[in-house]
């Protein structure tokens, strides 16, 4: 886990060299080289060290994509994609050295097809753009992993959020992509239509593959429409358990309730410090439902029926948007109310995701786990899928506190992973889980290997991550 796993590769420095001078030529000052611009497009979201890119080239259409890519593949230089950066596990970083492209400027909605409830998107598109850019329509994009991140970034990583107890996950909502492959040449790997049997589903094998296989150069995303009604609201229990199996209940009972996030104690004591807010300090839900009038308000009293039997306080319940959206503004900026907990600490966020029946043993148990060895760890989770995420506040620059830190996601994996769950429901592998993908998956990362040097021979799309090829990564 994390540290070992983010050690520097072998740097092609007569490729590189070679690289910096043809890009510098052909792009002008769309090719950057300085510092500044560098530590930029490394990764600065969690404690991982920071692996700098040799330069980060601003590319603005396919062409270009495919021009960075054929020069970079020609010299054998590893490409890093970089969306905004709002990625947690080492993602971006260029352990071999090489080239950042960066997709800020390739931000253009291409084709809204407001009648078959679709879209195509350059991967540069953040969601929060997309849906204001969609809002006449009547449509929206419902996929919110909190974060404003990039479109392209959010279908590398197979991103999900708030949202996927409904609208499921990026794999879900993608129905086409355009790629860059290793020779330079740009694919289609699908149609827009709804469903297809025609040939392997390479749709998903892009989806999720974190740039290790290809550049995406466009997206084909699914849309909804949006609700007649939207109605959530906050509910308190008075433990974990209770709250995790009002969740199960509710799933298990089919309220198509739009989303249910868990939050513990401590992470609504940072939530009413950080936001401003004066609910409860106990175990907590938030919730949302879409529908018309009448459905919101079924499902609202249903919820408020299992919520009672579990001993939760009355629900809180509202249709009102601008108290919504303080509710969600305050859910979002979860990451940040832990960090103002002890700003002279750093954190560590890691997520695991298991069966809706075993959440409220996985979470009790890290809870204990938790308490057991000190930590400040507040707990969040999108309790409707069984995904929770927790946030470790140590000392990073103590080796023994960082060894702690990592130990404790050690267990917490193997806790997940022994409940038939997943190492990561959302956050991905990228460096900083390469060892648990292996725990998770065994002889089959070796059929990922395969395909990795089936696709990208030279090994130049986003090497280090998710596993390694031999000793350099």
């Amino acid at each position: 886990m994390g540290l070992k796993d983010v050690r520097p590769g072998i740097r092609n420095e007569e490729g590189i060299g070679k690289v910096l001078g043809i890009l510098k030529q052909s792009f002008g000052e769309r090719f950057q080289t300085g510092q500044a611009f560098r530590d930029q497009h490394a990764h600065t979201t969690s404690y991982l060290p920071a692996q700098l890119p040799d330069g980060v080239i601003f590319v603005e259409s396919a062409d270009d994509v495919k021009s960075v890519v054929r020069v970079c593949a020609a010299h054998r230089v590893p490409m890093i994609p970089f969306g905004t950066g709002s990625s947690l596990e080492g993602h971006i970083n260029a352990p071999n050295g090489g080239i950042s492209i960066d997709f800020s400027r390739m931000n253009r909605v291409l084709e809204v097809n407001a009648e078959d409830l679709d879209v195509v998107v350059e991967p540069g598109v953040t969601r929060e753009q997309l849906n204001t850019e969609l809002r006449a329509t009547g449509l929206f994009f419902p996929i919110d992993p909190g974060a404003n991140a990039s479109i392209g970034g959010m279908t590398a990583t197979r991103a999900s959020g708030t949202n996927a107890v409904r609208y499921g996950t990026m794999k879900d909502n993608v129905l086409s992509l355009t790629v860059v492959t290793a020779n330079g040449e740009e694919i289609r790997t699908a149609q827009r239509a709804r469903k297809s049997s025609a040939g392997y589903d390479l749709t998903r094998l892009f989806v999720g593959s974190e740039g290790t296989l290809g550049v995406i150069t466009s997206i084909t995303l699914r849309l909804q429409g949006i609700p007649e009604k939207i109605g959530g609201g906050v509910c308190a229990f008075p433990s974990v358990k209770a709250a995790c199996d009002a969740v199960i209940m509710t799933i298990q009972m089919g309220i198509p309730v739009a989303r249910i996030e868990l939050l513990d104690e401590m992470q609504m004591r940072a939530c009413n410090s950080y936001s401003g807010l004066s609910y409860a300090e106990k175990p907590t839900l938030f919730l949302e439902f879409h529908g018309t009038e009448e459905t919101v308000a079924l499902q609202s009293a249903q919820f408020s029926e299992i919520a009672a039997e579990f001993g939760g306080d009355s629900f809180s319940y509202t249709q009102d948007a601008e108290e919504r959206n303080r509710l969600w503004k305050a859910r979002h900026n979860a990451y940040w109310a832990s960090r103002a907990l002890a700003p002279h600490l750093n954190g560590l966020s890691t997520d695991v995701c298991v069966p809706i029946s075993r959440l409220a043993d996985c979470v009790v148990e890290t809870q204990a786990d938790i308490a057991e060895h000190g930590f400040l760890a507040p707990i969040v989770g999108h309790a409707g899928d069984g995904n929770f995420h927790v946030l470790i506040l140590f000392d990073d620059k103590d080796p023994d506190d960082v060894a702690r830190a990592e130990a404790f996601v050690a267990r917490l994996n193997a806790r997940a992973l022994a409940m038939g769950g997943t190492c990561t429901g959302e956050h991905g592998i990228g460096q900083g889980k390469m060892s648990f993908l292996e725990q998770e998956l065994g002889d089959a990362v070796d059929l990922m290997r395969s395909i990795k040097k089936s696709l990208d021979p030279d090994n130049i799309f986003n090497p280090g991550k998710i596993f390694a090829l031999n000793a350099q990564g």
